[in-house]
């Protein structure tokens, strides 16, 4: 005899709890904020940070090269994505999502609180904190949202389009509040004001606590063994180190020692060029010694997972390019004016997520719209890079047109715009696809391959920038570069996406 269920989808004698904004849990408004709030510090401050770095010191810049800047903001960048990896973790084993969120936004304040102060060591004292706090907090938080849910529960989905839509209204707001700052009055107000927001973010979270009802406390603490304790009850002492594979750590160690290598060889800051390269290194080759003990179905999945991590990370490459070359190009070859009104280039950043505010329910209802018709997964990829592809095209034709000067602000525009539209065909359905794919047992692992993605992709946004010179053709040959590589891919990927529906129809 089945239970009844009511429009939730769970079965009422769970009492779901309703009593939220649109019928949806209480404790949805205050993960909404926070996130919003940790959102709106991160882009604020990224909405500043390479224009700081090469800023002379006469304006209160650090005055880098911009080859050394866009490693800088490279190495941040790509460790705000590969940090949650060992978030997540301390969460599961030591922490619990709820602490492991309230500690990560303390660190975060911190980091952006230390860069109020002009001196190098607070500088990347902060960038190191803000990346540390990150990593604890975006994936707990996210975690946490799901957590509100009951398996089952109808209204998860819509939960998470609300969750997703304070991620971008404070992406959109935090560069006309800090920009503005950090521009017109000073960068370290800029600075402060992230901070500020941050502590906002954290107060809400705490007096907001009790709407939570337990969610994101470990298993002991809410009365009931973990997953852990659970495995330690079921298998002998002796057992439990059989899962050390001797294998998959050497193949670790060995992608580790490799990319701290290349890093050394072709970086020239020493230690600073080797780290990303390392992470990327030990991460690549623990997948590897993982993926190896696989077979059959779950070996041709995890394969399309694979390869569509390369696309990921051609795509990621240019799309967060919107915070180094691409304010770059914002604050020395554009006309910050509207009707002679003039405005900082940082406010740029915002266009992007204004754009996906409007165009994601049209997305959304668009795919529903088509029904049987709807792009599978791997032509949404390809879709994604084709618009990507198209967006640095328009930007290089942009560069030729300075001769000296400046150009229309709305070529930026539009090439956000075009940017908007190849995130939302690929983002959404990027996470959507490694869910579906992955083998019960490693849905972790391969999220985190998706974030290595955008991390490797971040990373060389970074470098990007140090490329970047206002003379004759070098920016049409910079911009060029990524238009003809990221179009490529998209024409590779549009060729294998037959062959790939093939090898796992489940990727459709």
């Amino acid at each position: 005899m089945s239970l009844a269920v009511d429009s939730t989808g769970v079965s009422p004698e769970r009492a779901p709890d309703t009593s939220g904004i649109g019928g949806h849990p209480r404790g949805l408004t205050t993960l909404f904020f926070t996130e919003m709030w940790e959102r709106f510090s991160y882009y604020g401050m990224r909405s500043l940070l390479i224009l700081y770095m090469t800023a002379p010191l006469a304006v209160g810049g650090l005055n880098f090269d911009r080859k050394y800047a866009g490693l800088i903001y490279g190495t941040y960048v790509s460790s705000v994505y590969w940090t949650p990896l060992i978030g997540g973790w301390l969460a599961d084993k030591v922490f619990g999502a709820r602490r492991a969120v309230l500690l990560g936004g303390i660190v975060i304040a911190c980091g952006h609180f230390s860069m109020v102060f002009h001196s190098l060591a607070s500088f990347y004292a902060g960038l190191i904190l803000i990346a540390a706090g990150t990593g604890l907090l975006k994936p707990n938080v996210s975690t946490m949202v799901g957590d509100l849910y009951e398996e089952g529960d109808a209204r998860r989905d819509a939960g998470f389009s609300i969750f997703y839509m304070g991620i971008n209204i404070g992406a959109l707001s935090a560069p006309l509040v800090c920009g503005y700052l950090g521009q017109s009055v000073d960068w370290h107000y800029g600075f402060g004001a992230a901070g500020i927001g941050m502590v906002l973010g954290l107060v809400q979270y705490v007096l907001g606590g009790s709407r939570l009802r337990g969610v994101g406390l470990k298993g002991v603490e809410k009365g009931r063994p973990d997953a852990a304790q659970l495995q330690k009850i079921a298998k002998p002492a002796e057992s439990q180190s059989e899962g050390f594979d001797v294998v998959t750590l050497a193949l670790a160690v060995v992608g580790g020692a490799i990319g701290a290598a290349l890093g050394f060889i072709y970086g020239e800051s020493g230690l600073l060029s080797a780290l990303v390269p390392t992470v990327i290194g030990l991460f690549a080759g623990y997948l590897a010694g993982t993926a190896r003990l696989l077979a059959g179905d779950e070996l041709m999945r995890v394969l399309v997972i694979f390869i569509l991590f390369v696309f990921s990370v051609i795509f990621w490459m240019t799309f967060e390019q919107a915070g180094s070359s691409l304010t770059l190009f914002a604050d020395k070859l554009t006309r910050n004016q509207i009707f002679g009104w003039e405005f900082p280039s940082s406010w740029f950043q915002s266009v992007q997520p204004i754009f996906v505010v409007l165009l994601a329910p049209v997305f959304a209802g668009v795919w529903i719209r088509l029904g049987r018709r709807d792009p599978s997964s791997p032509m949404k990829f390809a879709l994604g890079l084709l618009f990507a592809g198209l967006a640095f095209a328009i930007v290089a034709f942009a560069s030729t047109l300075t001769g000296g000067g400046k150009v229309s602000p709305l070529w930026l525009v539009l090439c956000y715009f075009t940017q908007t539209l190849g995130e939302l065909c690929l983002s959404p359905v990027g996470l959507s696809t490694v869910t579906k794919l992955s083998p019960a047992r490693m849905v972790g692992l391969m999220m985190g391959v998706w974030f290595l993605s955008i991390s490797f992709g971040g990373y060389i946004a970074g470098i990007a920038a140090g490329f970047f010179e206002e003379s004759e053709g070098a920016l049409f040959r910079l911009f060029g570069i990524f238009a003809l590589v990221t179009l490529v891919a998209a024409a590779i990927l549009f060729a294998l996406t037959p062959l790939i529906r093939r090898m796992t129809p489940r990727a459709g």
